[in-house]
């Protein structure tokens, strides 16, 4: 059958970003309507099962077929039947159709109340103890809450948290950004941690001026626990030479027990034999823990919930 030129402009297949968008924009509405008339070969059937109007119907699937500049129906006075371009579309547009179900299902799955999905970034040195507490007590009044776990290094999380992969991070520094909100939940004291065997294996407390001749094993740039590290070694009047850059802070004291340097830490959730940890005098060593989210994202109700649980933890985060 013959159609007479749009006034809109044909939509092609193309390349161009735009095109694509427009395309999509002008298809979509329509392809839940065109799959229901598909089904029942009948206009008036279609509309009265979907409960629209059936001139709602009848001009949408015309526009449709003038977008995609092909017959979908051969008419039959007031029934249809596919035409073989027709029958090629429908496979497509039931995929698609049954893929966004899935999708929809699925993020009403993950917003659900009882049974929803936080996704939760964290520091490795956090991992031990820290983070398995924080979920074991959050869970015994949201036992059915799932979560997505992320272990990583800060700026890392704070990328996936940009990127819409996290909810919520702990991370350290505290961020300062305009594009996030940021809480201080705690301070963790950080350690000079020498080898057992090192000559200040035998003192209690070190003010960190006193290892400047020292080689240092750290984390790699990037980390924040390396960043802290190069500003309390600027603060105390020297920079680290640095004999081993790590992604692992475990890692680092193992190598300190192998003498291979020393190294500035959080503490240890388990003490580690080979090494002496030695309370920093000056500077302060300290780090801040905090949680992090993205400003002006709603909330689902899971993850208000966690974020609500974690505020409540400020001052009494760490094991």
């Amino acid at each position: 059958m013959a159609h007479q030129p749009s006034s809109q402009p044909r939509l092609s297949p193309s390349s161009d970003t735009e095109d694509m968008a427009e395309m999509s924009r002008v298809l979509a509405p329509r392809l839940a309507y065109f799959a229901g008339v598909a089904r029942t070969e009948h206009v008036t059937r279609a509309a009265q099962e979907m409960n629209v109007p059936q001139s709602t119907l009848s001009r949408s699937m015309a526009r449709l077929e003038q977008d995609l500049g092909v017959d979908l129906f051969a008419r039959h006075g007031r029934t249809l039947s596919l035409t073989p371009a027709g029958r090629t579309f429908l496979t497509s547009v039931e995929r698609a159709l049954a893929e966004i179900e899935r999708a929809a299902e699925e993020v009403r799955a993950d917003a659900d109340p009882t049974t929803g999905k936080v996704a939760f970034g964290f520091l490795h040195t956090m991992g031990a103890e820290t983070v398995p507490g924080l979920l074991q007590a959050f869970r015994a009044d949201h036992p059915r809450v799932r979560f997505s776990l992320v272990q990583n290094y800060g700026e890392a999380m704070l990328e996936r948290l940009r990127a819409g992969e996290l909810d919520l991070c702990l991370t350290s520094p505290v961020p300062d950004a305009p594009d996030l909100v940021a809480r201080r939940l705690d301070e963790q004291k950080l350690r000079l941690v020498v080898p057992a065997d090192h000559s200040l294996a035998d003192r209690r407390r070190i003010r960190l001026a006193e290892a400047a001749d020292e080689m240092f094993v750290t984390l790699e740039p990037g980390y924040g626990l390396r960043r802290i590290t190069d500003d309390l070694c600027k603060e105390a009047g020297f920079k680290p030479r640095i004999a081993f850059e790590g992604e692992e802070a475990e890692t680092l004291r193992g190598l300190v027990a192998a003498g291979l340097g020393v190294a500035l830490l959080p503490p240890p959730a388990v003490p580690r034999p080979g090494v002496v940890e030695l309370t920093v005098t000056a500077p302060r060593a300290a780090r801040e823990i905090g949680v992090a989210w993205l400003e002006g994202r709603p909330d689902t109700p899971p993850v208000a919930a966690f974020k609500k649980f974690l505020l409540s933890r400020r001052g009494s985060l760490l094991p």
